[in-house]
């Protein structure tokens, strides 16, 4: 079971960049991060309006003189409190990753950052060096990858019950921009437009969380891929709204990612299907506390989470925050990656090599990959879906 009596002696001194009123990714940030009382929200930019921001911060409890005007401002004021902020998550539209991530980090600043992290590779390794460099921690939401099924089938890949992985089959194909909603949503209206999302919209915002899955389970690197995009409503071109990929890995393995949002009457449809020589195993976040695990010539088996048959000496598979048979959910999730992004951010504070080396998080190295995924389909798709080397 999770340790509820693991405390800090004081907490990370915590803001957030965007994230403001009716933001359904901000409070799922804040829900996170506070769980465990290992952060505590002290400051924050929500919200380009200053007043909006003000307002809003007062209600989340905050002193008013730490709900900033904007980004550049709060960097500089808390920088000169003696309580000041010591790490920042953003959550703010795509394009500006970039920009408050790296001021973020010449401030001295941990960074956890929304996906994708930034339009290009090239930005993205540079927040790889930054980061390095200047010795902070660099946390990528991919938000699912909190969920103790997902750890299960982690360790069951690398026990070799699946045998040689043969075929990765991934899918986030919900049905909620089957018409166009952006004329009447603010926040499909940004998604969908290139100067503020970037060169993709499903890819970047759906499949890349189940891309960074199939990573984190199997450990297998991509070859090369080929991918073919679509704009079924056709307001949103070039920026697709459903998207096939074909890849090929380096061991010999094949996959498959599709991304939608055209998917009609479906809730998330976000599955990963990793088979095997000897068995397969299938996990659906609509069910996230169940792994279909099928062995051949037996029948198929439910794992369920929270149960003894578990290889539970796995720290992520034993962060169980409530028995087996109850539910347990996104916020959940996010809480144990928070939880993760907190002992990382202590032990780099303290230069605790061995603790930094053993833990699992979502880092930059995952946002640079996730960012060259999007590259290298953009230049397949835009180039009659051929194949590109990864």
């Amino acid at each position: 079971m999770f340790n509820e009596e693991m405390r800090f002696e004081s907490p990370i001194r915590w803001a957030m960049v965007g994230g403001g009123r009716g933001s359904e990714i901000g409070h799922a940030h804040r829900a996170g991060a506070q769980r465990d009382g290992l952060f505590q929200l002290v400051a924050g930019a929500f919200d380009i309006d200053p007043a909006r921001c003000r307002d809003f911060g007062t209600k989340l409890g905050l002193d008013p003189t730490r709900a900033y005007a904007d980004y550049l401002s709060m960097f500089r004021l808390e920088a000169a409190r003696l309580d000041g902020i010591q790490a920042v998550s953003i959550a703010t539209p795509n394009a500006t990753h970039y920009a408050i991530s790296k001021a973020a980090l010449e401030a001295g600043l941990h960074v956890i950052c929304e996906k994708p992290v930034t339009f290009s590779a090239d930005e993205a390794r540079d927040l790889q060096r930054r980061a390095q460099a200047a010795k902070r921690v660099f946390g990528v939401m991919y938000g699912y990858a909190g969920f103790p099924m997902l750890h299960q089938a982690r360790e069951m890949i690398r026990r070799g019950d699946l045998g040689d992985i043969r075929v990765i089959n991934m899918q986030f194909a919900h049905g909620f921009h089957s018409d166009e909603i952006e004329k009447h949503s603010p926040g499909a209206q940004w998604r969908m437009n290139p100067a503020v999302s970037g060169p993709s919209f499903v890819l970047g915002d759906l499949g890349t969380h189940t891309w960074f899955l199939a990573g984190m389970l199997t450990g297998c690197e991509v070859e090369r891929l080929c991918c073919m995009r679509q704009s079924f409503v056709h307001s949103r071109a070039p920026l697709e709204d459903n998207a096939h990929v074909m890849l090929q890995f380096k061991n010999g393995a094949v996959g498959t990612l599709w991304a939608s949002a055209v998917n009609a009457g479906s809730m998330h449809q976000q599955k990963i299907r990793v088979v095997g020589e000897k068995a397969s195993i299938e996990w659906w976040d609509e069910h996230p506390n169940q792994l279909r695990y099928e062995v051949q010539g037996q029948p198929a088996q439910l794992l369920d989470r929270g149960m003894g048959y578990l290889y539970n000496e796995v720290p992520g598979i034993a962060t169980n925050r409530i028995g087996g048979g109850h539910a347990e959910g996104f916020f959940e999730s996010w809480a144990n990656l928070y939880h993760r992004f907190g002992l990382a951010m202590a032990a780099a504070d303290c230069d605790d090599q061995a603790t930094l080396e053993s833990l699992w998080y979502p880092d930059i190295a995952a946002g640079v990959e996730g960012v060259r995924l999007l590259e290298c389909c953009v230049e397949s798709a835009d180039n009659g879906a051929r194949w590109v080397n990864f």
